[in-house]
């Protein structure tokens, strides 16, 4: 059965208008992409597809998302733009490119619009991001939010850990989706945080909250693809593997190794051969 859904045949391109629409309507189906290929992979079943700075983990093998930068948001939202079609694109602005002055997270939310094609930009929304959030959306950039537990601020957790649990802290979590929600945000992702807290943001804010390690009662889900598909030997406990492709392509390789080691590849069928003359 075809991941394309009836309303989408038309494959006109979504925009944070319809995005914002579907708050309380149909879950919005988001996942992350970094490269051109996955793009086109996912924007049939996809309404939004992140950019996210995850791409610093999954791609290059850093520790947390910190060390990404705005070059490699720009690479990799490049090519995510070129392998979509109708999925609304958002790029993650990376730790440090908007903390700093508004004018500055303006000229780099500018950049990355400009240079990858894409359709928004997401920022984690931190006690102080509030201004810069309406700062950016009054001058035209489609702002995704972000609250509860924020990667960008791991060095200063200590560690990737749940929100909201204790009264105050969730109190906390729920201030700042208001205030992001009151600044301009078309959407607010929502990542691990506990039930009650993510369904009491959801009813709050006008916009759709999209979950991440928030239960089902978000206006929809995102995952790490990767994580999803099974890439890694450990996933966080609120993924869901739909594969294994970590032990399929463990497995793809060692028959490749074994084929190539005992002269059974290349075999027949993948040799060319000469013409004979005459």
């Amino acid at each position: 059965m075809s991941a394309q859904r009836p309303d989408h045949a038309d494959d006109r391109r979504l925009t944070v208008r319809d995005i914002r629409r579907r708050k309380g309507g149909e879950p919005l189906v988001c996942l992350t992409a970094y490269t051109a290929p996955m793009a086109e992979i996912l924007d049939p079943a996809c309404d939004l597809i992140l950019v996210g700075d995850s791409v610093g983990m999954v791609l290059h093998g850093l520790p947390n998302t910190v060390g990404v930068t705005l070059e490699m948001m720009i690479l990799h939202g490049q090519a995510v733009m070129r392998g979509s079609r109708r999925a609304l694109v958002v790029v993650d602005m990376p730790f440090g490119s908007y903390e700093g002055s508004q004018e500055e997270a303006f000229a780099n939310a500018v950049r990355l619009l400009k240079e990858t094609g894409a359709h928004a930009v997401k920022v984690e929304s931190g006690p102080t991001v509030a201004g810069t959030i309406a700062y950016l959306t009054r001058r035209g950039v489609p702002v995704m939010g972000h609250v509860g537990l924020r990667p960008q601020a791991v060095l200063a957790d200590g560690a990737f850990r749940a929100r909201g649990k204790r009264p105050e802290e969730a109190a906390c979590v729920l201030a700042e989706a208001r205030a992001a929600a009151a600044a301009g945000v078309f959407a607010l992702v929502v990542e691990g945080v506990a039930e009650g807290l993510a369904r009491e943001i959801t009813a709050e804010v006008e916009v759709p909250t999209i979950g991440i390690g928030a239960s089902s009662g978000c206006d929809g889900q995102i995952l790490v693809t990767d994580d999803m598909l099974g890439m890694f030997a450990w996933t966080p406990k609120f993924v869901r593997r739909y594969a294994d492709l970590r032990g399929e392509i463990a497995e793809a390789v060692a028959g490749y190794a074994a084929d190539v080691r005992a002269r059974r590849f290349p075999g027949e069928a993948e040799t060319y051969f000469a013409v004979a003359k005459g």
